[in-house]
């Protein structure tokens, strides 16, 4: 089997976790989860990182440092994986889900704009939703495949409309917009290190920021609100979330090879790329103007995407149809759904997902590019 998108454990990842076992320093206390949260800080262009047992755990804190409280309204792609919806859910609020561009697959900020125009009033410095009469307390932005939206004209939105701005940059270590690394415009940046993602600590997570007094709050909640160093005092309520120092450890190791992992993804895309460009209606994700993808997960619009789902896997490579939709899952089908057209059905039931992994070789490429060729009807192209 070809896999989807599995890590690249190559550089000294069993040096520094030897090392953690050598020590006893396995727990979240240790050298090594200092220096993960230092080098990610430095790569993002961030002051300050901190690091947790996961994504979604690290767009939970973010949330509630942001203030968004229960019944809260928090904008958000209608495209996206589950975790942020459902860190929205952790805190009593509610998204309101926004259709996504069909070329980018971003945010749409043409029905964002329209949205907070025309449903939404500025009373008492607070962006009121005006049917709902509930307050819109932030907009998260989801990176989605590493790619980005149109950053400078989102965050304008934001501040016109006294909006938070969380930015779900899970997908995109590695991505830029005009310079700037994701997960560095708004208050607060999140980071995902599951074992698909670009670099891995098998899970793990960042919460990236650039105030030091949030940040220190984000390391208080994430260690159980644990107030006192010497004695079991816990001043509010607190949350086990932190990265343990071996799997640190790991990261340390993956960010040292994050430089050759982006750009063997680059690779990837564009060889991928060239063969599409004889696939006709194929469509690969079109990068937004001024943005430096990362190229995390290759997925492409594609004719008869089932068919070649089940040909591809019975030739045993493994590939992905594209998330549901939000407004499609049982959880949040009675929350907004704010769309034009609803681009989100027509790009879920195109797309698939193609083997990806930094450590997938030209041979193994090739073969999956000759599968293609062989349901497609083409002759040989790369």
């Amino acid at each position: 089997m070809i896999p989807l998108s599995v890590p690249n454990i190559s550089g000294n990842e069993w040096k520094y976790i030897k090392e953690c076992l050598d020590t006893n320093w396995v727990s979240s206390v240790g050298s090594y989860v200092n220096q993960f949260e230092d080098k990610v800080a430095e790569f993002c262009g961030v002051k300050y990182a901190v690091a947790t047992a996961n994504g979604t755990m690290a767009l939970h804190i973010n949330l509630l440092l942001s203030d968004v409280k229960r019944n809260d309204l928090v904008i958000v792609p209608n495209i996206t994986f589950v975790a942020p919806v459902n860190a929205i859910k952790y805190v009593g609020a509610d998204p309101v889900l926004i259709d996504v561009d069909e070329q980018t697959w971003q945010m749409d900020l043409n029905i964002l704009g329209d949205f907070l125009a025309n449903e939404t009033a500025i009373e008492n410095g607070n962006c009121i939703h005006r049917t709902s009469k509930r307050k819109v307390a932030a907009l998260m932005p989801v990176h989605v495949l590493g790619n980005m939206c149109d950053m400078a004209r989102l965050m304008a939105l934001a501040s016109e409309h006294r909006l938070v701005v969380i930015e779900d940059s899970t997908e995109a270590l590695g991505s830029y917009y005009r310079g700037q690394h994701a997960g560095s415009f708004g208050k607060f940046g999140t980071m995902s290190f599951n074992g698909n993602k670009i670099i891995t600590t098998g899970g793990g997570g960042m919460i990236l920021c650039n105030d030091s007094k949030l940040a220190k709050k984000a390391k208080h909640l994430t260690t159980q609100a644990k107030a006192d160093p010497n004695e079991y005092y816990h001043d509010e309520v607190g949350y086990n979330y932190r990265l343990v120092n071996i799997l640190a450890a790991m990261g340390v190791a993956q960010m040292e090879q994050l430089p050759s992992f982006l750009e063997r993804k680059k690779e990837i895309t564009q060889r991928y790329n060239q063969f599409f460009r004889n696939v006709e209606h194929a469509a690969p994700q079109k990068t937004t103007e001024h943005v430096q993808p990362n190229h995390w997960l290759y997925t492409i619009r594609l004719p008869r995407q089932d068919e070649l789902k089940k040909y591809l896997w019975e030739n045993k490579i493994e590939v992905r149809s594209f998330w549901v939709p939000m407004n499609q899952l049982p959880a949040f089908r009675n929350d907004l759904y704010i769309a034009h057209y609803d681009v989100s059905e027509k790009v879920y039931r195109s797309c698939l997902s193609l083997p990806c992994s930094t450590g997938l070789t030209d041979d193994e490429q090739q073969e999956v590019i000759h599968c293609l060729e062989k349901f497609y009807s083409l002759e040989s192209t790369v």
